[in-house]
């Protein structure tokens, strides 16, 4: 028995988990879409019904049938992925979902304005069922099975089906099933298609056919009662059956060959089945010895698959009495993958062998690279008739609109050694490749093979390629490969991994030395058992990371930590205080003047931590040596030092809030993605809003920028309406004061 054959013979204790499995995606839908009607116009539980029929039929497994009615009830949930998991794990929900997201893509590509954009858009859906397919099989048989049961719906009631909905049929959904092989769908949905396009033309073959319909049976019957005699007497086991001539494909022969209905000879179709493949050719032999064949109509599929993967003998002969017959001969294996197809044999191969895990065996690798490239052909004739349709207003003189150009311009596809279906930017290398599949086998990837050749990491990949890359068991990415002239990589996303990765590298380096300067002076200073963390936190500082990179980039002065080591807390939090009297004149440029509550001149002096300004609420704190230090109320190293020492906390005032001529520094933070202009366009806003910047320090890691800005203000009022200015520069994720 055949894999093929497999997928419809079951025991009975296989087939009812399998149908109690479909019984309960169908009630669990039901109660969701009972009244939901289709955009065709069709009960969405009738449609779910026909469709899973229809997998049924070509031998998709239970889980792509459970799938035919969840993926209808995707819009009703407000959680589908984590909802269908509970109830039906995550595997399933991921294929139902998955299937709803084609059908809306599907959807949106039947808006086409003109052929040339409707073609466009074709492609684009063909780019996101390859794209489905190779995460599942089973998503492509789902499409295929839902398209059928519109056009039955269609035919059935006898209604007119849009435009747009035929031509994506016919163009998108029959070419694929052909690609696929699975000719049961393919030929059923062109003649309904052909149909409901053109109705007066289809009536009148099928009226001809009809008229003749009682001498092509006898003559079939006659045919087959001959054959199968001939057969057994030459002790070849077979079973000989007449075979329907589509009238699409009757309307196509016409078409192509300038024939009226009457000329078309080959009304008469046979197919013989029979047991291996010698039968095949001896049964060919009889065919031959029986009658006449017609030079130049015979093909040997089986010694040459097409590239579906569809194996059979087509000849044609001409029977004594002047009859012409089209002969299929094939094995039961063939004939079961050419009504299911490909995709339905190794879905269900993978489904039912081990649960689905989105991978086949490894034998199985190059049938699915097979189907896979298949469907990259079809894809790549759409794009290349939706170039042609858009370069044609060329010829005429008008510009051709760049919104229907070609997604073959700019996107390949290649494939993983287990056909998995990776999209890239045209011209990408093995290593874009390599970053696309997981970062760190980019940082690895040290060799590529494409097609089981080696090739150089700087080789442009093409469309149908299959991928394996060679990497290292450990270690990370060449600066060269940010070297845009050598050709290592053409992505922007896999260039940023690398800066990532080398930025996190010297950010590792700089905390590793500020961390040993910070361990020397800790025992210099007799404090090796002192907790790092929480030296960090009364310096104020998150994590004991931060001060080390701060350190080690000789950003904060070891001279703060060794005052805060002997206990002198105030002091650890001022750099560079701007220092002046509360009595005296405060300088006209910086600072301004603090009253202390209850006393009179003090030394006093702004902390350089939190950058107080009016009309902020603050606290003093009295130093050994430098008087009053005044923080923000809310300034965190204040809360320490003042948790530590609460009887050298005192209450301080602004006085002269008014005077506009007393200038104040103020820290200001940003996050922003990383992007060329970026500082521009943040101090364009600064200078509108009249704001003097007298420093500024950028720090990038990955994609992400760091920014802090040192600014002047006489009243700290005045940030709100630029914090909110800086917040809307594009790509900006956070602005806010220090």
């Amino acid at each position: 028995m055949s894999p093929n054959q497999s997928v419809t013979v079951r025991s009975a204790a296989q087939a009812e988990p399998a149908d109690q499995r479909i019984d309960q995606a169908r009630a669990y839908a039901l109660a969701l879409i009972d009244t939901v009607v289709l955009e065709t116009g069709e009960p969405a539980v009738e449609h779910a019904d026909g469709v899973s029929a229809i997998l049924r039929e070509i031998g998709a497994d239970a889980d792509a049938q459970a799938a035919a009615y969840l993926n209808l009830v995707v819009p009703q949930l407000a959680h589908p992925q984590d909802q269908l998991s509970k109830h039906f794990g995550e595997a399933l929900a991921a294929l139902s979902v998955e299937t709803r997201k084609l059908v809306e893509v599907s959807r949106m590509a039947r808006g086409g304005p003109d052929e040339a954009e409707l073609r466009r858009r074709h492609t684009e859906l063909v780019r996101r069922l390859l794209l489905g397919f190779s995460r599942d099989l089973r998503v492509a048989l789902l499409r295929l099975a839902s398209r059928l049961q519109s056009l039955r719906y269609f035919t059935r009631t006898k209604q007119a089906a849009p435009a747009a909905f035929l031509a994506e049929s016919m163009e998108v959904y029959a070419p694929l099933a052909n690609r696929l092989g699975i000719w049961q769908v393919k030929w059923e949905m062109e003649d309904l298609s052909f149909r409901l396009m053109q109705p007066e033309v289809y009536k009148d073959i099928a009226r001809k056919l009809d008229e003749r319909r009682i001498e092509r049976e006898q003559g079939i019957s006659t045919a087959i009662s001959l054959l199968q005699k001939e057969l057994q007497r030459q002790h070849i086991a077979a079973e000989v059956v007449g075979r329907p001539k589509h009238i699409y494909s009757i309307w196509r022969k016409m078409q192509g060959k300038h024939l009226q209905f009457e000329q078309v000879m080959d009304l008469r179709a046979l197919r013989i089945i029979v047991g291996d493949v010698s039968a095949c050719y001896a049964a060919l032999s009889v065919v031959h010895a029986m009658w006449a064949a017609l030079p130049g109509e015979f093909d040997d599929y089986i010694a040459k698959p097409k590239p579906n993967g569809y194996q059979s003998l087509h000849t044609v002969v001409r029977t004594d009495s002047g009859q012409i017959f089209e002969i299929q001969i094939r094995t039961a294996a063939m004939h079961a993958h050419a009504e299911q197809g490909s995709a339905a044999h190794w879905a269900y191969k993978e489904a039912g062998a081990k649960g689905y895990l989105g991978q086949t065996q490894a034998g199985d690798y190059q049938s699915r690279i097979a189907l896979a490239r298949q469907l990259l052909a079809l894809q790549q004739e759409l794009a290349g008739a939706s170039s042609s349709a858009a370069s044609a207003p060329a010829s005429t003189g008008a510009s051709a609109d760049p919104a229907v150009e070609s997604d073959a311009e700019d996107r390949i596809f290649v494939l993983t050694p287990q056909a998995r279906i990776v999209e890239l930017a045209r011209g990408a290398t093995p290593v874009d490749f390599a970053y696309a599949l997981h970062t760190d086998l980019g940082h690895r990837c040290r060799g590529a093979r494409v097609d089981g050749a080696l090739i150089p990491l700087t080789t442009p990949l093409r469309s149908g390629q299959t991928v394996e890359i060679v990497a290292a068991k450990e270690g990370g990415p060449s600066r060269d490969w940010l070297n845009a002239e050598l050709g290592y990589l053409r992505s922007p996303r896999a260039r940023a991994k690398v800066r990532a990765w080398f930025n996190q590298l010297a950010q590792q380096q700089t905390i590793a030395k500020g961390r040993a300067q910070v361990e020397r002076l800790l025992q210099r200073e007799g404090k090796t058992s002192f907790n790092l963390q929480s030296l960090a936190d009364g310096l104020g500082f998150r994590t004991a990371d931060e001060l080390f990179e701060r350190v080690g980039k000789d950003e904060f002065s070891q001279r703060q930590i060794e005052a805060y080591l002997r206990a002198d807390p105030a002091t650890s939090a001022v750099d560079e205080s701007l220092v002046f009297s509360s009595g005296g004149a405060a300088p006209k440029k910086q600072g301004g003047q603090v009253l202390v509550v209850g006393m009179g001149s003090l030394l006093t002096q702004l902390a350089a931590c939190c950058k107080p300004a009016p009309p902020d609420a603050i606290g003093g704190f009295v130093t050994r040596e430098k008087g009053v230090t005044v923080h923000r109320a809310n300034c965190q190293n204040f809360r320490n030092i003042a948790r530590q020492h609460p009887e050298r906390v005192i209450a301080v005032t602004w006085a002269g809030q008014d005077d506009a001529s007393a200038l104040y520094p103020i820290d200001l933070e940003v996050s922003a993605n990383d992007r060329q202009g970026l500082l521009r366009d943040i101090s364009d806003v600064l200078t509108q809003e009249r704001i003097n910047v007298i420093a500024v320090s950028t720090r990038s890691v990955g994609d992400l920028a760091q920014m802090r800005f040192t600014v002047q203000l006489a009243n700290s009022a005045k940030l709100k309406r630029a914090l909110k200015l800086i917040a809307d520069v594009p790509g900006v994720l956070k602005a806010s004061r220090k």
